[in-house]
């Protein structure tokens, strides 16, 4: 089997098993009690979010554990945006319970309009998660389109912007096309107006630099399992100044932001595959990178009417997406699976819907030309010769769908 679905899902990595192991049989404390057995398991726990903050280039006390992306960009989104306009949220610790908090970014301003920000070419866990605040919370949704790269163009993006929006949110990288985003600039453009400044970069991570202030962000959502730790484990980066309204209520754990007993085992696992995927990053964003360009460069040469879709340059490493004129993707996708080739139609968090995809929609990709589009992602361990095979796979596939028109 070739299996080109990393955005998907990544296997478990050894080094990251073994790093696991002990929280998951001797040392297996709460981390929460105050006795031997419960204080090595809060040691563990802290060198974990150690572990992360030194990638992120953040505080440990700024990272908070949770059940994986999808939750971190519902803590970011719903956090961040019922705080501002409330004023009652927690902003580490000692924070009093219920308290009038100043606003998220600046300070000492009252709180801020029912108004979030996001680009058309969103997650789903951000998307509806503005929009559960539209329809729960009377928030007004701005959405910034996209151009047919799929890229957020920053002037329309400053120009969506108030000087009381309670949050803005544009993802790093795209999980479907692989698009790059300008974050630095967009989140620029923010911090100019004072509105705190969301990204998921559940796909970025051990490819692009994930250093808060690189990036210029407030918050940065991770998970786990697309780096090589367990699927159930990820995190939100959120700068200690931006109060943060708990989703999750009961014992105060993660600083007041994400109560519940925290997953020490997980946490272990997730600092483990990200210092290890840093570590590996720039080698590993260099050769994959031309194994992805040389791919492209096959397909398009040997598949008639397929086309690249998302930014040609600013792109993952990883991620090679195309469409196929009026051939089925998912019919392509059970072709390619006969011939060992694993790959998807687009978003795992989409399998199964009939429906053209979003963001190829936002990109202005006709809707039957987007139920044709094919996505391959790469992991670091892809080789040259994976993709050879691949390509004769694809061409056969297509060719043999198309001779039964």
């Amino acid at each position: 089997m070739i299996y080109l679905d990393a955005a998907a899902t990544t296997p478990v990595r050894r080094e990251v098993l073994e790093a696991m192991w002990p929280h998951l049989t001797g040392d297996f404390g709460n981390p929460s009690s105050h006795h031997g057995v419960g204080e090595s398991a809060a040691r563990a726990l802290a060198a974990a979010r150690a572990g992360v903050a030194g990638v992120l280039g953040c505080r440990p006390a700024e990272v908070v554990f949770t059940s994986g992306g999808t939750e971190a960009d519902n803590l970011a989104v719903k956090g961040i945006a019922l705080a501002a306009v409330s004023g009652r949220a927690v902003a580490g610790a000692g924070a009093v319970a219920g308290a009038r908090a100043p606003d998220a970014v600046s300070g000492g301003r009252p709180p801020r309009d029912r108004h979030v920000v996001i680009s058309a070419v969103e997650h789903p866990a951000v998307v509806e998660s503005a929009e559960y605040l539209q329809r729960v919370h009377g928030f007004e949704v701005t959405t910034v389109p996209v151009d047919s790269d799929g890229l957020v163009v920053p002037a329309e993006f400053a120009a969506a912007l108030r000087p009381t929006t309670a949050l803005a949110a544009v993802m790093y990288a795209n999980n479907e096309v692989g698009t790059v985003q300008p974050i630095a600039e967009l989140a620029a453009l923010a911090r100019e107006q004072g509105v705190p400044f969301h990204t998921d970069a559940v796909q970025a991570a051990g490819w692009l630099d994930l250093r808060l202030d690189a990036l210029g962000v407030d918050s940065l959502g991770l998970s786990g399992h697309k780096l090589g730790a367990p699927k159930g484990v990820g995190a939100l980066a959120v700068r200690q100044r931006v109060r943060v309204e708990p989703l999750v209520h009961g014992g105060g754990q993660e600083r007041g932001r994400r109560s519940g007993t925290e997953n020490v085992a997980f946490a272990v696992g997730l600092a483990a595959a990200l210092t290890l995927a840093e570590a590996e990053r720039a080698e590993a964003a260099a050769r994959t990178t031309a194994l992805r360009d040389r791919f492209i460069e096959a397909v398009l040469a040997r598949v008639p009417d397929a086309r690249l879709t998302g930014h040609p340059t600013s792109r993952l490493p990883s991620v090679a997406s195309f469409t196929f004129g009026a051939t089925s993707g998912e019919a392509v996708l059970l072709q390619l699976e006969e011939r060992g080739v694993i790959v998807s139609s687009g978003s795992a968090c989409a399998a199964g819907d009939d429906d053209p995809s979003p963001v190829l929609l936002a990109m202005g990709v006709d809707p039957v030309e987007a139920q044709t589009a094919v996505r391959f992602t790469l992991a670091s361990s892809t080789t040259a010769a994976d993709l050879d095979t691949a390509a004769d796979a694809l061409v056969a596939s297509v060719s043999a769908l198309r001779a039964l028109r």
